[in-house]
Parts: C-alpha cells; structure tokens; sequence
C-alpha cells in the first residue's frame, strides 16, 4: 500500500477497517474525481490555512463539488486573513506535500496543534474519502470511524455551515 505505513498502523490498532485504492498521482480534487466514480463514499475537499499570524491552522473539510466561503470563515474566527498554509507548514503540522491534504494528516500533528472545521452536512454521509497521506491513492472509511480516529488524535473540530 501507498501512504504512510504508520497511518495503516494507527487504523489498525484502532480497528478501523478501510477499503484502499491506488490511483495515478491526483494533486486537486478535479483530477481525483475521475477515481473516484465507482467509490461509495463523500468525497472531501481538504484546505489548510493559517491565520494572519502564522501561529494557527486550520483544516477545512467539505464535499468536493461545493466552494467555501473564506470570509464568511475569516469573520467567524477573527483571526483576521486566512491564507494557504505553505509547503512548509503542511509538512510541520501534517506530514503531507502540496496536492496531498487530508486530515489523516493529523497523526503527525503530535501538539494537536490544527483546529479543523468539517463542514455541518458531513455527518449525513455513511461514508467518507481521503488520500493516506500521499496523492496516489485514496481510501474510504466510515464517517464514524474518521470521527473516531479524530477524537483519539485529540486535535479540536467543530461542524460549521462552510457555503
């Protein structure tokens, strides 16, 4: 398997259990989509930020096709201008390359440091997508199960209207 064997390690420890599918280098949810048509599963549009600052993060997570409204986001934290996180820091905080973006990222978050914000109609689905860590593949687990893996990180979430 691609990804991070320390990832397939932790969702097994947890008893995770997740269907795995490799996949050509997909580096925006607009390539991955067209391997994603025969998965049952939410398919999730991961944006890190950090705020003017630079000493807060925050992961957004919402259904690939809708848009997110930053100042909407912005108004609610005031934090002042949100902006893309670098290289640099999605490597610090989450382990993962630019076009790799996933809140299973998070293990590597050891400070629980990155607040995320899931958009509020994520509970609805059964199931959820993410790449392991590396853009060549995704994996699909129950919402559940993600959520779960979430709260044993220990790193803060809160649901919010995102569009």
């Amino acid at each position: 398997m691609n990804g991070d064997p320390k990832l397939y390690e932790f969702l097994k420890e947890l008893n995770i259990k997740f269907e795995y599918y490799e996949h050509p280098p997909a580096p925006t949810v607009e390539i991955a989509s067209k391997y994603w048509e025969d998965l049952e599963a939410t398919h999730c549009k991961n944006l890190f930020f950090r705020n003017h600052k630079g000493n807060k993060h925050y992961l957004v997570l919402l259904e690939y096709t809708q848009n997110l409204d930053i100042k909407f986001l912005e108004q609610k934290l005031k934090q002042g201008k949100l902006t893309f996180a670098s290289p640099k820091r999605m490597k610090k905080f989450l382990g993962v390359e630019p076009g790799s973006v996933t809140p299973l990222g998070l293990i590597n978050d050891t400070d629980t440091h990155v607040h995320l914000f899931l958009d509020e109609n994520l509970p609805k689905s059964e199931k959820i997508s993410f790449h392991p860590n590396i853009n060549t593949a995704s994996i699909v687990i129950s919402y559940k199960d993600f959520i779960k893996f979430i709260e044993t990180l220990g790193n803060s979430y809160e649901y919010v209207k995102l569009y």
